[in-house]
């Protein structure tokens, strides 16, 4: 699209502005994913280990060290964005993330620093995962706030699919890698050609954010229900039903979209495949996975958020078990791309149109802290661990179906989340002008 009439007050969102907003958010995950792409390699460089299933598991770790950041930088961040503007948040996000970035590929080995490349590895995973946490909130805020009330589900889509837009840069580059390089030298190097690509990227982000409009103090479209003065404290509290099923269904999506960037390690360590068959059944499920995003945001504009999300989210729940059943049965690389494409679009399928709905739920004043933080909270507590449990459960259990019943439990109780959401779209506000009671003044 070439330009959206904002109307009402607000500034015409042109597809720069998208841009913008959707590369950064882009580079964040591209920099916060690739350790997990390359979880099996940075352990083996930067971890001391007796073991190959030790070195991992302190990979992993170390994986997880950033997601107990990302909540501080949400309400830290968040809160700037809610006070001083979503651009200036945005920016201070890329300047923190570009210093991660290219710290984390100059890192020496274990074997040439001892103790000290671990620390250092843990140090720059919180750095990035401060910065990812307040990047979410304040991002996804300024797209719904530019966004047409017609078009919200579409445009804040965007914020979901340049996560998926980064997984399949990181997909990309680690196949590539693979293709180029023996593994010994994927090992000494490749991976910290993965994490330099991404610092390249740095100044360009920074130059498109500069031309980014503010929409903090835009009007909105509909009037408070209640004139009352509240805290932000106080508006949380108010709004605190929405919130927890929202850290219901985020969870429930973290696992499964965390399941898929396991799949590079799960095809190595579990089903003994090649480095290069795991990376392309990644990448060709992000691929696939970007339009269903913005499919399913696009039909929550014409029929509303819930109807999408429910249908959506059942669908995915349904296929997880007879498509990793494919995979293990057969342990054939067609199956694995496969299956995996399947799933990631249907997994991603509803990322858009919750989002949008997440979002629209929350007054302007906390919407930057408050979806952040409900984001970043969820994502700490599944996120940062789903990896490791999944890891365990198969070490535990010797069973390769293990990750296909974690993920079918986490789905099961986001879709129950899910059916108590309330609808939250403009197309359904005077079907169920109750929205605005039960969820907070519909932005």
């Amino acid at each position: 699209m070439a330009e959206c009439e904002g109307g009402a007050g607000r500034p015409a969102l042109k597809s720069r502005h998208i841009a913008a907003a959707t590369i950064g958010n882009a580079l964040e995950f591209y920099d916060f994913l690739t350790y997990a792409l390359f979880s099996v390699q940075i352990g083996h460089a930067l971890f001391p280990a007796q073991s190959a299933y030790g070195s991992l598991m302190l990979s992993l770790a170390t994986f997880g060290a950033g997601f107990i950041t990302r909540p501080i930088g949400a309400l830290v961040i968040g809160a700037y964005s809610d006070r001083a503007g979503r651009k200036p948040a945005m920016m201070l996000c890329f300047i923190l993330i570009g210093c991660s970035i290219f710290g984390m590929a100059l890192i020496p080995t274990y074997a040439t620093i001892g103790i000290v490349a671990p620390i250092l590895a843990v140090l720059a995973r919180m750095l990035q995962g401060f910065s990812l946490g307040g990047e979410v909130g304040s991002n996804t805020a300024f797209l719904l706030e530019a966004s047409p009330l017609n078009k919200r589900g579409l445009i804040v889509s965007w914020q979901a699919a340049s996560q998926l837009i980064a997984l399949v840069a990181g997909g990309t580059v680690g196949t590539l890698l693979t293709l180029i390089l023996p593994p010994d030298m994927l090992d000494a190097y490749g991976w910290r050609i993965a994490f330099l690509f991404g610092s390249i990227a740095v100044p360009f982000g920074l130059w498109l954010r500069t031309n980014l409009p503010e929409t903090l103090h835009v009007p909105e479209p509909v009037a408070a229900a209640t004139p009352t003065p509240q805290t932000r404290l106080s508006q949380a509290r108010s709004h605190w039903r929405v919130m927890t099923l929202g850290l219901i269904i985020i969870g429930s999506t973290t696992i499964a979209n965390y399941m898929s960037v396991y799949i590079g390690t799960y095809t190595q360590d579990t089903l003994h495949m090649s480095a290069r068959v795991g990376f392309i059944a990644e990448t060709s499920g992000f691929i696939l996975a970007t339009p269903a995003v913005l499919l399913g945001g696009w039909l929550s504009d014409r029929h509303g958020r819930r109807f999408i999300n429910t249908w959506g989210n059942l669908a995915y729940l349904l296929l997880i078990y007879p498509m990793f059943y494919w995979v293990v049965a057969s342990r054939e690389p067609l199956a694995l791309i496969l299956s995996m494409t399947i799933l990631g679009m249907a997994s991603n399928f509803i990322l858009g149109s919750f989002t949008a709905g997440l979002t629209e739920c929350l007054p302007k004043t906390i919407r930057g802290s408050g979806f952040g933080t409900v984001y970043s909270v969820s994502i700490a507590a599944f996120g940062g661990t789903t990896q490791l449990v999944v890891t365990w459960l198969i070490h535990v259990t010797g069973s390769a179906m293990a990750p296909a019943w974690y993920a079918i439990g986490a789905a099961a109780i986001g879709q129950i989340a899910l059916m108590l959401m309330p609808e939250s779209a403009p197309v359904r506000w005077k079907a169920i002008p109750a929205v605005i009671a039960i969820a907070g003044t519909p932005a």
